[in-house]
């Protein structure tokens, strides 16, 4: 490194083009002339004056190049830098910065200091001024834009009149839907309004509290992803946790239609809660901060569903987070594996899922934590059912962003963010193993390889980034060639291109492993006529949906679980 008296490269470029404009000027190469001329004729030359004489000869160099202009040359008179009338002000320089015993011959110390006057003088004339920065209107609204024509008070008075028709102006979470109504949000907004009031404290909520939170809320929040934010969050906090959606989706069981049925089945609440909250943070979380901003609610079409509560009675319609269907599916796929029923499973039995299609060392990946929230899972072994929700629904669709990003974070041992060729090899031999165990020639990793790299065809050679696999349509079949052996054999038999989906309306590969996932479990129950068990709710309510009379729910907890419910903590599924 240079020491710090070396003038860096490109300020010395500078100086050596100064020095050679001011060399090559007539005037300066006539006066060096001359004194060169008695320096060699033996007479006394006079040090202190070749200063002045510099000064004099030098030209005044232009505004835009720094190269003397026969222009400046006339309008400006050459003056001597030792001359305070040379310079803008007497404190811009140093004190002992006299020329008359710095400079000892022609060299850059006065050209240098006659530069940064000059810089000093171009500063002055040119002030940056302010008047377009102030002119760019404000264009990032983190609570929303807000709306010029909104009119707070009317909407105020017809809350407060909707009041007066409640005995004492006081509203219970019954009369909540016409509340919410008067403030021109969706039914189901009605237990976040009557929390955020204080109703769940008190029973009830004052049209005084109500009236002073919802104009505080008018007036912050300006569009719907800030206020159901600011409505459900807890207090000092800009974002949503996992037990925040609990008040609000269990008032959604007390009163859709949809769920009346499950009235009945108290006990299954709690599953069915936590199964809807973890495909909300699946879906909208994009994240993964296990904490939903606004930004994150305005992208999803969450709050779109939540609105389509109000105009569907049928749950199983809404298929992204509310399906009733989809939450049999995922409980029932979860009660078979969990053989001991204590709401946890371990590796022995993840490896039993599909017919232990799942490679070991992937199931190894999945219980060391680089893709669960439960802090249990790594440190006991074990898996809650809310992580299974999140396995089961990456393993059956491997298309979408998040479950790429699921099986991404899985192969990415080294957690760099790429996936190695190592890292492909290290998968790729247990799925060998099987094959063999099976009677079936591996196809050597090379031309695996050779396959998925021209599948995937990366940006980097050598190197699939997590921008690859998401640009590839076909990562599904990347996925189960590496870790999921029967899926790899029903993809060998097909044609890759076959199955790239054109039409964005297209049902995904989940709902259509829910559907048929869902026949199948009806159908085995319609087909287990036992008479001496009693039914259980669900299992009645499968009945009146299909037209049977009798005959076995599928074996789920009641009666059966040696787990109280009754006593579950919905927190044990969010830390």
């Amino acid at each position: 490194m240079p020491s710090p008296q070396v003038l860096q490269p490109v300020l010395k470029m500078k100086v050596d083009e100064l020095f050679l404009n001011w060399l090559s000027d007539p005037g300066t190469q006539s006066l060096l002339k001359d004194y060169l001329d008695l320096i060699k004729s033996g007479q006394h030359v006079d040090v202190s004056s070749i200063s002045g004489a510099l000064d004099k000869s030098s030209p005044t160099f232009s505004e835009n190049n720094n190269v003397a202009s026969p222009k400046n040359l006339a309008e400006k008179k050459p003056a001597s830098l030792s001359t305070p009338s040379s310079i803008p002000s007497t404190s811009a320089l140093p004190s002992g910065s006299s020329s008359s015993t710095r400079v000892t011959g022609p060299n850059g110390r006065v050209l240098r200091r006659s530069i940064s006057t000059k810089k000093a003088h171009v500063r002055t004339e040119e002030p940056v001024t302010t008047a377009l920065s102030e002119s760019i209107p404000k264009f990032h609204f983190p609570q929303g834009r807000p709306q010029a024509n909104l009119n707070i008070d009317s909407l105020i008075s017809k809350i407060e009149k909707i009041f007066s028709q409640f005995p004492n102006e006081r509203a219970t979470i019954e009369e909540m839907g016409q509340i919410s109504k008067a403030c021109e949000c969706p039914l189901y907004w009605k237990m976040p309004l009557f929390c955020s009031a204080g109703g769940d404290r008190t029973s009830f909520v004052s049209v005084h509290k109500f009236v002073a939170m919802w104009r505080k809320t008018l007036q912050t929040c300006h569009d719907d992803a800030s206020k159901f934010v600011h409505l459900l969050a807890k207090p000092g906090c800009n974002y949503l946790e996992q037990d925040d959606f609990i008040p609000f989706l269990q008032d959604v069981v007390n009163s859709h239609a949809g769920l009346a049925f499950l009235k009945e089945a108290p006990d299954f609440h709690s599953r069915y809660i936590t199964t809807v909250i973890q495909r909300i943070f699946y879906n909208v979380n994009r994240s993964w901060t296990g904490k939903i901003t606004c930004t994150e609610l305005r992208k999803s079409n969450f709050l779109q569903n939540v609105a389509l509560l109000e105009q569907e009675e049928d749950v199983n319609q809404l298929t992204e987070y509310f399906s009733y269907e989809h939450f049999y599916v995922i409980y029932c796929k979860f009660w078979e594996l969990d053989t001991d029923h204590d709401l946890y499973i371990d590796q022995k039995d993840l490896a039993q899922h599909n017919d232990q299609a799942i490679s070991h060392k992937m199931i190894e990946r999945i219980f060391s934590g680089t893709v669960t929230r439960d802090r249990r899972v790594y440190k006991e072994g074990r898996l809650s059912y809310a992580d299974f929700v999140w396995f089961l629904i990456s393993e059956e669709d491997k298309k979408t962003d998040t479950s790429i990003e699921y099986w991404f974070r899985c192969m990415d041992l080294d957690g760099d963010g790429v996936l190695s060729m190592y890292e492909l090899e290290h998968f790729y031999e247990e799925q060998c193993q099987k094959l063999e165990t099976m009677a079936i020639e591996p196809l050597p990793f090379e031309d695996c390889l050779c396959q998925m790299l021209d599948l995937v065809k990366p940006e980097v050679e050598g190197k699939i980034t997590l921008r690859d696999l998401k640009r590839c349509k076909l990562s599904h079949i990347f996925f189960d060639t590496f870790f999921n052996i029967e899926k790899y054999l029903d993809h060998e038999q097909k044609d890759p291109f076959s199955v790239i989906r054109t039409d964005g309306q297209e049902v995904s590969d989940w709902e259509k492993y829910a559907a048929e996932e869902y026949d199948i479990l009806v159908a085995e129950e319609a087909a287990n006529d036992q008479y001496e068990n009693p039914l259980s709710p669900l299992g009645e309510h499968i009945s009146r949906e299909l037209g049977l009379t009798k005959r076995r729910f599928f074996e789920i907890p009641s009666p059966h679980c040696n787990l109280d419910l009754d006593e579950y903590d919905y927190e044990d599924d969010f830390e």
